[in-house]
């Protein structure tokens, strides 16, 4: 096979890394909450319940928002309920998931989670505009950030939490171009609510950041015209529209779901140009950004049945999704998506967290994993920080039913301060090794520090309960850097981090 080629410049870059690229989520669904990142009574549980095995895993993970509490889960959620003794919580039916929800973990929980996670957690708080509104918004807002002083604030204090929260980041609801939604809406009436919302926080705090709904993916019947009117109602007052996708491969088309971030960067540039064309149209000079606040591979052909025949179970295994080497190829190549737009995607939240289409699995009263899915993003966190470089591959091509002739090479690269670049790069064959090469240009780089591949003989290949391990990222030493040209070899399906000094 020829090899794929590309050129690395510091004098074109894409954009800055903005560190909320390396989101996460985590919703009341299934056992992403409940013995997931939080379960009293087992071995590692600290005093607040909290695993502490689980919570190591987050903190290597490297995430830092942490969208919560939904997701489909908040369009019904009372958050006056998560809050208080929480022996006097009350229980209530969760539509979106056909559960109970036990309200055992609430917001002060949350916040309680994410300090131990470390200062790198940043909260990411939706509000609920399915089933309630504008005051139900601002009174959370006032119990979880203002200082003291007024009844929602000191019922905060008397609840054991004297500091606010101080959470900057808010969604406005979720979804609320689905018709599976709880209190779905037409964009116009969304985009209206959304509106006053934005509006009525702002009063609280001018300096909150907000995003407001896009379309649930790019196939929506409304898309694109749905992000049109919403804007054309929040364009002044929004910072931010979400963007969510899913993949997984349909009908054993297995090379077109290689090929996903193909959609994904097709949905992001579709999502910008909209974006761009309604500012243009009020002749604002303000660019709203994009936060892909849901993204991952999800095996979702499966949810309906799964969720239609729950009768209301507490915390059930639900999207408990096993991932292949496959899976975190395609997952990488989805990482690589999000960096190649950094300048516009300035928040990105990998749904979920624990056990729910996760890269972290827990067992009730037993061990904590990494999914395949974990290394990728590990890597990309740690050193995927800096200035992203405009790669243009000259890649061989394979031919896909969904998406045509397509690269095989997909990569990024990315600068960080000190100098040193890291690339990071797919290799979309099944069944070749591709060859690689980089010119570097003006770039002081002499040395190869680390190639780390994450590839198997066997594409199925995943971790479980009793092969934890089975998958790991593995070195490679092959890999050169002479007077300015990195010669690589990919192996065939792989996930691929190359650090240059």
């Amino acid at each position: 096979m020829r090899p794929a080629r590309f050129t690395l410049d510091p004098a074109f870059t894409v954009g800055k890394v903005n560190p909320r690229l390396f989101g996460s989520f985590v919703e009341h669904l299934g056992r992403c909450v409940y013995t997931g990142i939080f379960e009293p009574g087992h071995p590692t549980a600290d005093d607040a319940g909290l695993r502490q095995d689980v919570l190591d895993l987050v903190r290597e993970l490297g995430v830092t928002a942490i969208r919560y509490p939904g997701g489909n889960f908040v369009s019904g959620y009372k958050w006056e309920d998560s809050v208080g003794p929480v022996d006097q919580r009350p229980r209530r039916l969760d539509l979106a998931w056909r559960t109970t929800e036990s309200n055992r973990f609430g917001l002060s929980e949350y916040i309680a989670f994410l300090k131990k996670v470390g200062p790198q957690a940043e909260p990411m708080m939706a509000v609920n505009l399915g089933t309630r509104g504008v005051a139900e918004a601002i009174e959370l807002q006032e119990y979880a950030n203002h200082p003291s002083g007024t009844e929602l604030s000191d019922r905060r204090i008397g609840h054991g939490d004297k500091d606010p929260f101080g959470i900057r980041l808010w969604c406005l609801g979720n979804e609320m171009d689905g018709p599976w939604q709880t209190g779905h809406k037409t964009a116009k009436e969304y985009g209206r609510l959304a509106a006053e919302t934005a509006r009525a926080m702002r009063q609280i705090d001018p300096s909150v950041e907000l995003v407001a709904c896009g379309s649930s993916g790019q196939a929506m019947e409304t898309f694109a015209e749905w992000e049109a009117t919403v804007l054309e109602e929040t364009y002044d007052l929004v910072d931010y529209i979400s963007l969510h996708a899913y993949y997984e491969p349909l009908d054993g088309d297995v090379d077109s779901f290689l090929a996903s971030a193909v959609d994904m960067e097709s949905f992001i540039d579709n999502v910008v140009a909209t974006c761009d064309h309604v500012g243009a149209r009020l002749k604002s000079k303000k660019k709203i950004n994009l936060s892909f606040d849901e993204w991952n591979v999800w095996y979702l052909s499966r949810t309906e049945a799964q969720v239609s025949a729950l009768d209301w179970p507490e915390a059930p295994r639900l999207l408990e999704d096993n991932y292949s080497v496959t899976d975190a190829v395609v997952f990488g190549s989805l990482l690589i998506a999000l960096l190649r737009h950094a300048d516009r995607v300035t928040v990105a939240c990998l749904a979920q967290l624990v056990n729910v289409i996760a890269p972290i699995m827990t067992e009730p009263g037993g061990p904590a994993w990494r999914q395949t899915t974990f290394f990728p993003f590990a890597q990309a966190s740690k050193h995927g920080r800096g200035e992203v470089l405009d790669v243009r591959v000259d890649s061989p091509t394979y031919e896909t039913k969904k998406y045509g002739e397509t690269d095989l090479l997909h990569a990024t690269a990315v600068r960080a301060d000190d100098g040193t670049v890291t690339v990071f790069a797919v290799n979309r064959s099944r069944t070749e090794a591709l060859p690689l090469e980089v010119a570097l240009g003006a770039l002081d780089l002499t040395r190869v520090v680390e190639h780390s591949a994450l590839a198997d003989t066997d594409p199925d290949a995943r971790n479980t309960l009793t092969d934890p391990e089975r998958v790991t990222p593995h070195g490679i030493d092959t890999t050169t850097l002479t007077n300015g040209h990195l010669t690589a070899v990919l192996e065939p399906l792989s996930w691929n981090m190359i650090r240059l000094a």
